[in-house]
């Protein structure tokens, strides 16, 4: 916080520690999906045929705390599409 610069990044770890918002994949879902592709594998699928996967689920994440130590406002309508918003 030493810059006091916005940063929006990839794992809501970061930003529940201080970042100021995340937007990815929701990490439980595709380790869920990874599980589903292994017993496809463990039950005789041949790996070069099973379909490529992208995540299909995202998390919004938005931190008030770090927002308010930059000044910022986040509108009322962003917040809305939030998945999680740290208070």
């Amino acid at each position: 916080m030493n810059h006091k610069l916005p940063t929006m990044l990839g794992p809501r770890e970061h930003v529940e520690a201080g970042g100021l918002l995340s937007y990815g994949p929701d990490r439980a879902d595709l380790y869920r999906r990874a599980a589903i592709y292994v017993d496809k594998i463990l039950r005789g699928a041949k790996p070069a045929v099973l379909p490529v996967e992208q995540p299909t689920r995202f998390d919004l994440v938005i931190n008030l705390k770090t927002a308010k130590a930059l000044g910022l406002t986040i509108p009322q309508s962003f917040l809305l599409r939030a998945d999680q918003v740290i208070q």
